[in-house]
């Protein structure tokens, strides 16, 4: 987790970070490369965030699309979620419910995606 103040260089630290890994696995095939995806919780109603059931259907939300995604990657890939934005009790709070101690996320559609 990185937190601190608007420039305080949060975003210059995971991308320089980032950049050292992938120079380093050039070299060594034992060090996977890292693809970022970014996502900002604040912009998105929870709904939209975790999906809604409609009717008889799933909305999918967008955690859920971008873990299954990373999920299903190739195999020297590396994925990290990056939640970017103002911290916020509410989307917090709700991440604490969804993702349990096993890295297991747990979505109200009943699937249960295993991270890594």
């Amino acid at each position: 987790m990185l937190v601190g103040e608007t420039f305080g260089g949060k975003t210059s630290c995971y991308k320089t970070l980032q950049k050292t890994i992938n120079k380093l696995n050039l070299k060594n095939d034992n060090v996977k490369k890292i693809k970022v995806e970014i996502i900002n919780p604040k912009s998105l109603t929870l709904n939209e965030l975790y999906g809604v059931s409609k009717d008889v259907t799933w909305d999918e939300g967008i955690i859920e699309i971008v873990m299954e995604k990373a999920i299903k990657t190739e195999e020297n890939l590396k994925h990290w979620i990056l939640f970017d934005g103002p911290v916020d009790a509410v989307w917090i709070e709700s991440m604490n419910t969804v993702l349990d101690d096993n890295k297991k996320l747990c979505l109200s559609s009943g699937k249960v995606l295993l991270l890594t």
